[in-house]
């Protein structure tokens, strides 16, 4: 079929040059039967696929849709017993309920502090059973019944630690955010006794960040207190 009218090719846009009419692009059809122009076979597709016999259960599934959704019921709390710098404690938390957060939030110990709570900062660091983990990457249920110490646990008879006045003399900290979390690694650190030199000590200490960049002050501490131990 020839059609007169603008050629697009024409850079004038001329009038009267012969054009041929192009096919649809739909030209073939669904199936069967005549070739379907872009209405007719957007129709056909959309009754194929919306089709009441394809369909039967939709209506039990709109009825189903409409029903409010019930709330699911949260967990009971769980029981957790720990000995926290000394005290025997009760505790009834939530399942996902960090060691951490069974510290600051259920017995307002806030001196161990929520850096980046993904065990990459160290700032959470406490001893369990003499050893330094990162509390906010530990259930308070997976230690039910162990020994907790915190920064707040350290010193004794109202004397410091010796890690805690060690910090104070070589002044190994700025804004003292990390601290809590530096001693308490110290501690375990030298209950390890594996740090023999001071770059070992920066190697077994690299779990503890602190932004202020205290680190040649922290290790002068740490060298002190491992005088004094």
């Amino acid at each position: 079929m020839v059609l007169t009218g603008p050629h697009r090719g024409s850079p004038r846009g001329g009038q009267g040059v012969p054009v041929e009419k192009r096919a649809p692009v739909f030209r073939r059809p669904l199936s069967g039967g005549p070739a379907l122009g872009i209405v007719d076979r957007i129709g056909a597709v959309a009754r194929l696929v919306w089709n009441p016999s394809r369909h039967a259960g939709d209506a039990e599934w709109r009825e189903q849709a409409r029903r409010p959704s019930r709330a699911i019921p949260a967990p009971e709390k769980i029981p957790v017993a720990l000995i926290v710098n000394g005290v025997e404690t009760q505790l009834k938390v939530a399942p996902w309920t960090t060691l951490l957060d069974a510290l600051r939030d259920h017995l307002d110990l806030t001196g161990t502090k929520k850096g980046c709570d993904h065990g990459q900062c160290g700032a959470c660091t406490v001893l369990v059973d003499g050893r330094r983990i990162n509390s906010c990457l530990t259930l308070a249920v997976m230690k039910d019944g162990a020994k907790v110490t915190t920064i707040e646990g350290l010193a004794t008879d109202g004397a410091l630690h010796p890690l805690q006045q060690a910090f104070i003399d070589h002044d190994a900290f700025q804004c003292g955010y990390c601290t809590p979390g530096q001693i308490c690694s110290a501690a375990g650190l030298i209950a390890e006794g594996k740090a023999k030199s001071a770059d070992e000590i920066r190697e077994l200490m690299s779990g503890n960040i602190c932004r202020c960049g205290a680190y040649p002050n922290i290790v002068a501490a740490i060298q002190q207190a491992m005088g004094q131990s």
